[in-house]
Protein backbone atom coordinates (compact mmCIF):
# COMPACT_ATOMS: atom_id res chain seq x y z
CA UNK A 1 0.00 0.00 0.00
CA UNK A 2 1.25 3.45 -0.59
CA UNK A 3 -0.44 6.89 0.27
CA UNK A 4 0.01 10.07 -1.80
CA UNK A 5 -0.78 13.52 -0.82
CA UNK A 6 -1.17 16.55 -2.33
CA UNK A 7 -3.79 19.94 -1.19
CA UNK A 8 -6.54 21.33 -3.95
CA UNK A 9 -6.63 25.24 -3.32
CA UNK A 10 -10.19 26.68 -4.03
CA UNK A 11 -10.82 30.25 -4.60
CA UNK A 12 -14.41 31.11 -2.85
CA UNK A 13 -16.68 33.97 -4.03
CA UNK A 14 -19.16 34.17 -0.92
CA UNK A 15 -21.47 31.54 0.54
CA UNK A 16 -22.45 28.35 -1.26
CA UNK A 17 -21.50 24.93 -2.13
CA UNK A 18 -18.55 24.95 -4.46
CA UNK A 19 -17.48 21.75 -6.77
CA UNK A 20 -14.20 20.33 -6.14
CA UNK A 21 -15.02 16.49 -8.04
CA UNK A 22 -13.50 17.65 -10.77
CA UNK A 23 -9.98 18.55 -9.45
CA UNK A 24 -9.90 16.04 -7.26
CA UNK A 25 -10.02 12.96 -10.13
CA UNK A 26 -6.82 14.30 -12.13
CA UNK A 27 -4.93 13.37 -9.03
CA UNK A 28 -6.28 10.19 -8.43
CA UNK A 29 -5.46 9.53 -12.27
CA UNK A 30 -1.79 10.71 -11.94
CA UNK A 31 -1.36 8.72 -8.94
CA UNK A 32 -2.41 5.49 -10.94
CA UNK A 33 -5.10 4.74 -8.02
CA UNK A 34 -7.17 1.81 -9.58
CA UNK A 35 -8.06 0.67 -5.86
CA UNK A 36 -7.92 2.34 -2.58
CA UNK A 37 -9.40 5.03 -0.33
CA UNK A 38 -9.35 8.94 -0.86
CA UNK A 39 -9.71 11.25 2.37
CA UNK A 40 -10.27 15.19 2.11
CA UNK A 41 -9.77 17.10 4.93
CA UNK A 42 -10.85 20.69 5.39
CA UNK A 43 -8.49 22.59 7.68
CA UNK A 44 -11.29 25.61 8.26
CA UNK A 45 -14.14 26.48 10.87
CA UNK A 46 -16.57 28.05 8.63
CA UNK A 47 -16.69 25.73 5.84
CA UNK A 48 -16.90 22.26 4.89
CA UNK A 49 -17.28 18.98 2.71
CA UNK A 50 -20.30 17.48 1.35
CA UNK A 51 -21.38 14.94 -1.19
CA UNK A 52 -24.40 16.09 -2.73
CA UNK A 53 -26.06 15.82 -6.15
CA UNK A 54 -24.12 17.44 -8.85
CA UNK A 55 -26.80 17.18 -11.84
CA UNK A 56 -29.27 19.78 -11.21
CA UNK A 57 -28.23 23.09 -9.65
CA UNK A 58 -31.46 23.27 -7.71
CA UNK A 59 -29.86 20.67 -5.44
CA UNK A 60 -27.52 23.03 -4.63
CA UNK A 61 -29.68 25.89 -4.14
CA UNK A 62 -32.30 24.52 -1.68
CA UNK A 63 -29.58 22.95 0.11
CA UNK A 64 -27.80 26.58 0.98
CA UNK A 65 -31.47 28.22 1.80
CA UNK A 66 -32.02 25.70 4.29
CA UNK A 67 -28.51 26.09 6.04
CA UNK A 68 -30.26 29.58 6.03
CA UNK A 69 -33.16 28.68 7.86
CA UNK A 70 -31.24 26.09 10.25
CA UNK A 71 -28.50 28.86 11.04
CA UNK A 72 -29.40 31.90 9.81
CA UNK A 73 -27.27 35.62 10.82
CA UNK A 74 -27.82 38.23 12.93
CA UNK A 75 -29.65 36.43 15.52
CA UNK A 76 -29.78 38.65 18.78
CA UNK A 77 -28.56 36.07 20.77
CA UNK A 78 -25.25 35.32 19.01
CA UNK A 79 -22.08 36.37 20.66
CA UNK A 80 -19.52 35.11 18.78
CA UNK A 81 -19.74 38.45 16.30
CA UNK A 82 -15.89 39.07 15.77
CA UNK A 83 -15.45 38.67 12.28
CA UNK A 84 -19.19 39.84 11.53
CA UNK A 85 -22.57 38.83 11.43
CA UNK A 86 -22.08 35.97 9.79
CA UNK A 87 -19.19 34.86 11.99
CA UNK A 88 -21.04 32.73 14.44
CA UNK A 89 -23.91 31.30 12.05
CA UNK A 90 -20.36 29.98 9.74
CA UNK A 91 -19.35 27.81 12.66
CA UNK A 92 -22.62 26.84 13.45
CA UNK A 93 -23.12 25.28 9.84
CA UNK A 94 -19.98 23.67 9.50
CA UNK A 95 -20.44 21.65 12.70
CA UNK A 96 -23.70 20.68 10.51
CA UNK A 97 -21.75 19.04 8.01
CA UNK A 98 -18.04 17.64 7.62
CA UNK A 99 -14.72 19.26 7.82
CA UNK A 100 -13.42 15.26 6.27
CA UNK A 101 -14.78 12.45 3.86
CA UNK A 102 -13.36 9.23 2.87
CA UNK A 103 -14.03 7.93 -0.42
CA UNK A 104 -13.40 4.84 -1.63
CA UNK A 105 -11.76 4.63 -5.46
CA UNK A 106 -12.83 1.89 -7.47
CA UNK A 107 -11.31 1.20 -11.27
CA UNK A 108 -9.40 4.67 -10.72
CA UNK A 109 -12.68 6.57 -10.05
CA UNK A 110 -14.12 7.86 -6.72
CA UNK A 111 -16.78 5.67 -5.90
CA UNK A 112 -19.49 7.99 -6.10
CA UNK A 113 -23.34 8.04 -6.96
CA UNK A 114 -24.86 8.51 -10.72
CA UNK A 115 -25.66 12.12 -9.31
CA UNK A 116 -23.15 12.43 -6.17
CA UNK A 117 -20.47 14.94 -6.65
CA UNK A 118 -18.09 16.43 -3.86
CA UNK A 119 -18.47 20.61 -2.54
CA UNK A 120 -16.60 22.77 -0.58
CA UNK A 121 -19.74 24.06 1.35
CA UNK A 122 -18.25 27.92 1.96
CA UNK A 123 -20.60 29.24 5.16
CA UNK A 124 -18.73 32.92 4.60
CA UNK A 125 -19.91 35.86 3.21
CA UNK A 126 -17.20 36.80 1.80
CA UNK A 127 -14.29 35.57 -0.48
CA UNK A 128 -11.82 33.29 1.19
CA UNK A 129 -8.87 31.21 -0.10
CA UNK A 130 -9.77 27.70 1.22
CA UNK A 131 -7.11 24.64 1.17
CA UNK A 132 -8.28 21.13 1.08
CA UNK A 133 -5.70 17.73 1.95
CA UNK A 134 -6.18 15.28 0.31
CA UNK A 135 -4.79 11.97 1.17
CA UNK A 136 -5.50 8.88 -0.77
CA UNK A 137 -4.33 5.17 0.12
CA UNK A 138 -3.78 3.07 -3.12
CA UNK A 139 -4.53 -0.62 -2.91
CA UNK A 140 -1.17 -2.70 -4.12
Amino acid sequence: MDWFKDKIIVETRGKGLYPITQQITPLIKSWDIREGICHLFISHTSASLVINESYDPSARQDLEAFMEHLAPEGEPWHRHTLEGRDDSPSHMRAILTAASLSIPVDDGVLSLGTWQGVYLFEHRIRSHRRSVLIRCLKMS
